[in-house]
């Protein structure tokens, strides 16, 4: 492989913030040529700090694509992108429900003018079937309507939001392996598709633990911070230390036997209580007090070391800073370095999807 593999895909990318421009993104990284259409005023995203591409999210997330403005309320733009339309591959949009078929830009106007069209939506809750079809979804939203935040929380607290975007992101994700999807049925058939994406359906499989603790108790448990949702696995959780904080799980017995090891107590490993993992998420408290002494007399940086060298999962709790520096994402060329004119030195994100034998694409500001 000498080339991208969507080299000679163009796409017509309608994104907004997250869901749709990061689906524009990865068709961008993998080579596909990407015409970024956006208002007069620009794309949501880029009017929420300065006026500007060089806002970090923004900028981030248009990189490699090309960008052109058009009032698509007028004849005159309607016509203009039907005509683009007759000669892409796809067209991804993540509009509210019913926005582009009001301005006669709908799937299935635009598919009739190229039957070839891979016609791709994402929307909070699917576009073609569903009660709620109609209705407005963004990222908080479909946190609350999945159980996402039901479940998110301290016990006895109220439900939280997650800070990131995951929502947005995995539907951005299920949108574009929906066009890869289509774009390979279209080598076999010769016919483009229409590609229904739900945030809703999208983050659902993500709640596969919390629901099937739900089935095995036959009610909702509580909230349970970072441990495990039943609390069924223990240790399973977020441990002090000297200069932050530590994420540890042990899913395997001999992931027990090989924390004991790396904390200095091997003896705990036959210790009764501790004996395998039922007993351990019986004693839960005492797992959590014991795992807590020992890394609260420690370093982040050390607990690591002394973990992966025992076989043990475990990794520092990064902040913001820390995760922007991060040594190993910065030498698999995950993160770049790039010079922002508006921020100054940034660290800008690759795609995720590498090929052993193909270097990653290089990084051009949205143009």
């Amino acid at each position: 492989m000498n080339q991208q593999p969507l080299t000679g895909i163009t796409v017509l990318d309608f994104g907004q913030v997250y869901n749709g421009p990061y689906c524009g993104f990865l068709l961008a990284q993998a080579g596909a040529r990407v015409i970024k259409i956006e208002s007069l005023i620009g794309e949501t995203l880029r009017a929420r700090g300065k006026a500007t591409a060089a806002t970090y999210p923004f900028s981030n997330l248009n990189a490699n694509k090309e960008c052109i403005t058009l009032n698509i309320k007028t004849s005159e733009a309607q016509h203009i992108i039907k005509e683009l339309a007759v000669k892409a591959d796809v067209l991804l949009q993540n509009f509210a429900p019913g926005t582009m078929e009001k301005y006669g830009l709908g799937s299935e106007q635009l598919r009739a003018l190229n039957p070839q069209l891979v016609y791709a939506m994402g929307t909070g809750y699917g576009a073609t079937e569903g009660p709620y079809k109609d209705y407005l979804g963004m990222d908080i939203t479909l946190q609350a309507m999945s159980g996402v935040m039901s479940s998110t929380g301290e016990e006895g607290g109220p439900p939280l939001k997650t800070p990131a975007a995951f929502v947005d992101f995995l539907a951005g994700i299920h949108l574009y392996s929906g066009i890869v999807t289509a774009l390979y049925s279209r080598q076999q058939t010769g016919v483009g598709a229409t590609v229904d994406i739900s945030m809703q359906d999208c983050v659902f499989p993500t709640l596969s633990t919390v629901i099937g603790s739900y089935y095995s108790v036959g009610h909702e448990l509580p909230r349970s911070g970072s441990r495990h949702p039943s609390k069924a696995i223990a240790p399973y959780n977020v441990y002090r230390a000297l200069d932050g904080h530590v994420a540890i799980i042990c899913i395997r017995e001999g992931h027990w036997v090989k924390m004991c090891k790396a904390m200095g107590q091997p003896e705990l490993a036959d210790d009764e209580r501790f004996i395998n993992m039922k007993s351990r998420s019986t004693n839960i408290d005492e797992v959590d007090r014991i795992v807590n002494a020992w890394t609260g007399q420690h370093t982040r940086e050390d607990i690591f070391r002394i973990t992966q060298e025992n076989g043990v999962i475990c990794a520092p709790v990064q902040t913001i800073p820390e995760s922007l520096q991060d040594r190993h994402m910065l030498a698999r060329g995950s993160l770049l370095k790039r010079d922002n004119p508006e921020i100054g030195e940034i660290s800008q994100f690759q795609t995720p999807i590498r090929f052993k034998d193909l270097p990653p694409p290089e990084i051009h500001d949205v143009h």
